[in-house]
C-alpha cells in the first residue's frame, strides 16, 4: 500500500519582497560627541584613582579623585541640562565620597588620625560596679539639676568609673568637653528654640565627641554616618543638602537644629527621653516593635531583657554618665577643664562661587582657619549655583565686603587679591602669581612702566584652577616630581612652596609630604586662644597663588583710597524652608526624619 504523503509547510516564494532598510543612526552632535569624549576622560581618571586607592597610595588617588570631578566641574557643560552627564556626575562623586570619608576615617595622611570618642573608648567597659561610686553618683544626682529624669544604677555606674577613674576614659571624656565649648553656646540656642531640654547637647559625647567632622563606620548599606550628630548621607528627611561641594551634615547648626527636630520627633512616638535615646541610635520602629513584644515600655526594662543590641545598652549610660559627669565636673575630677572658646564669626549669606584662597586674602586668615569655620564646605570653592553662608573670623565681614567688591563676580573662583609690600613691583608680583605683567598691569588700569608704590593692594588675574578639596592641603611627592612640576599642578608659585615647606632649590624626594596652602599658625584645640574679634592687620601676604588669562579691568586698591569701593553684604537671615514634615517620616529607621533648620543668623556664636 502506498504511503500517503505527509503534510508539509507551503513553500516560500523565490520571489519575496525586499525587506524594509533599517534608517541609520544619526549621528551624534558635537555636543553629544563633547559628553562622551570628556566622560572618557573622567573614567580614566577615576580608575586611576581606584588603582592607586587599592595599593595604599590614597594622596595620589585623591590626586586623580580632584580631576576626575574637576573636569566635569570646570567642563563649561551645563551638568544638570545632560541626563548622561548627570548621571556620570552623580557616580563619581557617591563613589569618590564613599572612598574618601573611608580614608579620612582612617587618618590617610590628609588629616591626623581623628580622636576616638568616649563611647568607642569606652565598649569594652566590665560591669564590676564598686558600691561606693553607686552611691556617691546616687547622693550627687540628689544637687543635680538636670531638664532629664536621671538615673544611677549599675550600668551608670560602670561608665561614671571609667570616666572618672581611669586615664584612657577620663582624658577622651576631657577632650569632648573641651570642644563642646565651641558650639555649647549654639547647640543650647537651638535646644531652646526647638523645645527639646537642654541636656539632650550630650547625645553628642557618644556620636562624634563634638567633632563636627566625625565620620562613623561603615553600615550594612555602604553608607557612613557624618558629623557631630551622625547623619547618614542622600537621606532626604533631615533636610540636611549634600551637593559635590557641601555637606551640611558637617554644619555645626544645621545639623544641630536637625538633630533636635528628630529627637522631638521621637519623643512623640515614644513618649519617654530614655527610649528617644535608644530610638535615635537603633530606630525607632525597632525600640517601638520591642515595647510592643514585652509589654514594657521602659529602657532599662528592655536592657535587663536583652531586648536591645549591645551598642545601645551601651549607648544611653553612657550619655547619662557623661550628663552627672558634666553636672558635677569636680567631685569627679574634672574640674581642670578648659573649654575651647566659642566660634565668634561673622556670616555672610552669597550666590556666587568664590576661592577660600581669594577669601584668605582679603580677611588675612589662613585657608586652615577658614575650612574649619566652614566644615560643611568640601572643596576650596563655594557652589556655583546656590547660595552658601560663608563663615569669616569675627568682625571681617565689612572688610570682605569692600574688597570682594574689586573682584568681577565671575573671577571670584579664580583671581587673587595681592597686599603690595615695600619691594613689590609689576613684574616681581605677575612672576609669583604667574601671571603676565601687561595683563597685570591693565586689570589694575596702571602701565607696565608704572610704580605700585603707594599702592594697598593689587587684583591679581589669575586664571580658575581645579576646585581641589579642603582636604587636599599635603601632597605626597612621586618619582619625578620636582618643586616646579608641583607648583605648576596646583596653581601656586614656586617661592611659595618653598616657604610654606620651608626648603631650598627644586629637587623633592619621593615620599616627601609638602603643603600645598599655607600651614595654619592656629594652636590645637586644646590650647587654642581666642579667635580675632576684629579686623585683621594688613601687613600679611597672601597664602596662595594661580596662574593667569583674563582682560576684565579692575582698579587698583590705592592706599589713600583704603578700597573705596565697597559691596553690600547680606545680613537679612533667609527664610526659613522645611522638607517633609516629621510627622510624615516613616519611624521604622534612625536619623531620617528631621526637616530643614533654618538659615544661619549673619553675626552668630557658633
Amino acid at each position: 500500500m502506498q504511503s500517503q504523503p505527509q503534510a508539509t509547510a507551503p513553500s516560500i516564494a523565490s520571489a519575496q519582497q525586499a525587506p524594509t532598510p533599517t534608517p541609520a543612526p544619526p549621528q551624534p552632535t558635537a555636543q553629544q560627541q563633547r559628553v562622551r569624549g570628556l566622560i572618557q576622560q573622567v573614567e580614566q581618571a577615576y580608575a586611576q584613582g581606584q588603582a592607586a586607592y587599592r595599593k595604599g597610595k590614597l594622596a595620589d588617588a585623591k590626586v586623580d579623585f580632584d580631576r576626575a570631578v574637576d573636569l566635569m566641574l570646570l567642563s563649561g557643560i551645563d551638568i544638570k541640562a545632560d541626563s548622561q552627564l548627570q548621571d556620570e556626575f552623580d557616580r563619581i562623586v557617591d563613589g569618590v565620597n564613599a572612598l574618601e570619608m573611608e580614608a579620612l576615617k582612617q587618618g590617610n595622611g590628609f588629616v591626623p588620625q581623628e580622636e576616638p570618642t568616649p563611647a568607642e573608648v569606652a565598649s569594652d567597659v566590665t560591669f564590676e560596679v564598686d558600691p561606693n561610686i553607686v552611691a556617691k553618683a546616687r547622693a550627687d544626682l540628689a544637687t543635680t539639676k538636670s531638664d532629664l529624669p536621671l538615673v544611677v544604677n549599675d550600668y551608670v555606674a560602670a561608665y561614671i568609673n571609667f570616666f572618672a577613674n581611669t586615664q584612657r576614659g577620663h582624658n577622651t571624656l576631657l577632650h569632648s568637653f573641651q570642644r563642646a565649648g565651641r558650639y555649647r553656646a549654639m547647640i543650647q540656642r537651638v535646644m531652646a528654640e526647638e523645645g527639646v531640654p537642654q541636656d539632650l547637647i550630650y547625645l553628642a559625647v557618644a556620636e562624634s565627641g563634638f567633632n563636627p567632622r566625625a565620620i562613623g563606620p561603615r553600615t550594612r548599606s555602604g553608607g557612613r554616618a557624618g558629623g557631630m550628630w551622625q547623619f547618614m548621607p542622600n537621606d532626604k528627611f533631615y533636610g540636611l543638602g549634600r551637593t559635590p561641594y557641601v555637606d551640611e551634615r558637617f554644619d555645626p547648626e544645621k545639623s544641630t537644629r536637625a538633630y533636635a527636630r528628630y529627637m522631638k520627633f521621637i519623643y512623640s512616638q515614644l513618649g519617654d527621653w530614655y527610649l528617644s535615646m535608644a530610638g535615635y541610635d537603633w530606630g525607632t520602629g525597632r525600640v517601638q516593635q520591642a515595647v510592643q513584644k514585652t509589654g514594657y515600655a521602659d529602657y532599662w526594662e528592655l536592657y535587663k531583657r536583652h531586648e536591645l543590641p549591645t551598642e545601645t545598652q551601651n549607648y544611653v549610660p553612657q550619655i547619662v554618665a557623661a550628663i552627672i559627669i558634666a553636672n558635677n565636673p569636680t567631685q569627679y575630677g574634672f574640674d581642670d577643664i578648659t573649654l575651647d572658646p566659642p566660634l565668634l564669626t561673622d556670616t555672610v549669606t552669597i550666590d556666587y562661587s568664590v576661592d577660600l584662597r581669594l577669601v584668605s586674602d582679603i580677611v588675612d586668615a589662613p585657608v586652615d582657619e577658614l575650612t574649619a569655620l566652614n566644615p560643611s564646605l568640601l572643596r576650596l570653592v563655594t557652589p556655583p549655583d546656590e547660595s552658601f553662608d560663608l563663615h569669616l573670623p569675627a568682625g571681617t565681614a565689612t572688610l570682605f565686603g569692600q574688597r570682594i567688591a574689586l573682584i568681577p563676580e565671575a573671577r571670584r573662583n579664580a583671581w587673587r587679591y595681592h597686599r603690595v609690600a615695600a619691594a613689590d613691583t609689576l613684574a616681581s608680583v605677575a612672576r609669583e602669581f604667574h601671571v603676565s605683567e601687561p595683563e597685570l598691569a591693565s586689570v589694575n588700569q596702571l602701565r607696565p612702566s608704572d610704580s605700585v608704590q603707594g599702592l594697598e593692594a593689587l587684583v591679581v588675574p589669575a586664571a580658575p584652577v581645579a576646585a581641589a578639596s579642603v582636604r587636599t592641603l599635603l601632597y605626597t611627592a612621586r618619582k619625578g616630581d620636582t618643586l616646579v612640576t608641583i607648583s605648576d599642578r596646583f596653581g601656586v608659585s614656586l617661592a611659595q612652596l618653598r616657604r610654606w615647606n620651608k626648603m631650598t632649590g627644586t629637587k623633592v624626594e619621593p615620599g616627601s609630604r609638602l603643603h600645598l596652602a599655607e600651614p595654619s599658625s592656629v594652636p590645637s584645640s586644646a590650647t587654642r586662644a581666642h579667635r580675632r574679634a576684629a579686623a585683621p592687620s594688613t601687613g600679611q601676604k597672601a597664602s596662595q597663588a594661580a596662574p593667569a588669562t583674563s582682560s576684565t579691568r579692575k582698579p587698583a586698591v590705592r592706599s589713600s583710597q583704603k578700597a573705596a569701593t565697597s559691596a553690600s553684604v547680606a545680613h537679612a537671615p533667609k527664610s526659613n524652608t522645611s522638607s517633609k514634615a516629621a510627622k510624615n517620616a516613616p519611624s521604622s529607621s534612625s536619623r531620617k526624619h528631621a526637616p530643614k533648620p533654618a538659615a544661619h543668623a549673619k553675626t552668630s556664636t557658633q
